[in-house]
């Protein structure tokens, strides 16, 4: 119970922070957050834990965090600024991808200790780094695009739970799907890759219901470079 629980802790307190980034830095502070997210999660998809009876890649919730900043960024400023702080997530994980592979050409010194270790965090096979932008670029766009659908048909501030929830759980199943099979279709068996695709969207799933109230907290707050 220990990863459930301790999960449930670590969710809240993502959203937290990034309310936290909200509040004193405004605007800025949620594209800070989704630049920050972005990377943080694809380094923690490295390691992976068992929680609720399933295997599954942590940085679930850092990633899930990503479309709720893009989803108020969209509700309170727009659609052209939920879509740049996408672009800069991409910009951002591309950098990181491309930084570290330099990084990890360099000669270490005899005393260095770090360099086993970088490789193994960092040594993203090309398959899995394709996969993870590609993911990323179509099913972050794919939220903006329905929640700014779904705020034309449900446009009162009651609706955000439906524009929130339904943008982001019809975006993360792309995300899951293209994820899973450009990274992992035909290196496991059929009924293995189906269980790795159903047990990380489901923790998605979870996660990206949880946001919900912090979405409606996130609508209240006055920045503080608003004021």
């Amino acid at each position: 119970m220990f990863n459930e629980v301790f999960g449930l802790g670590f969710v809240l307190v993502n959203f937290l922070m990034l309310l936290i980034m909200y509040k004193f830095f405004g605007k800025a502070g949620l594209f800070a957050w989704v630049a920050i997210s972005t990377i943080l999660a694809n380094i923690q998809v490295t390691k992976t834990i068992e929680i609720i009876g399933l295997t599954a890649t942590l940085g679930n919730s850092l990633y899930a965090s990503t479309f709720l900043a893009t989803d108020i960024l969209n509700e309170k400023y727009g659609k052209k600024d939920a879509q740049k702080a996408v672009w800069l997530g991409f910009a951002s994980l591309l950098i990181m991808i491309v930084a570290m592979q330099f990084g990890m050409k360099f000669v270490p010194a005899e005393s260095d200790f770090a360099d086993e270790s970088l490789h193994t965090i960092f040594g993203l096979i090309p398959q899995i780094a394709i996969a993870s932008m590609i993911a990323y670029l179509a099913s972050q766009h794919l939220d903006v695009w329905i929640f700014t659908a779904l705020r034309k048909i449900f446009p009162r501030d009651g609706h955000f739970w439906i524009r929130n929830n339904g943008s982001t759980l019809i975006s993360q199943l792309l995300d899951t799907l293209i994820f899973t099979s450009i990274a992992f279709f035909g290196v496991y068996p059929f009924d293995v890759w189906i269980q790795i695709f159903l047990s990380t969207y489901i923790l998605k799933f979870i996660v990206s219901v949880l946001d919900t109230p912090f979405g409606y907290m996130a609508k209240a707050i006055k920045p503080a470079d608003e004021k």
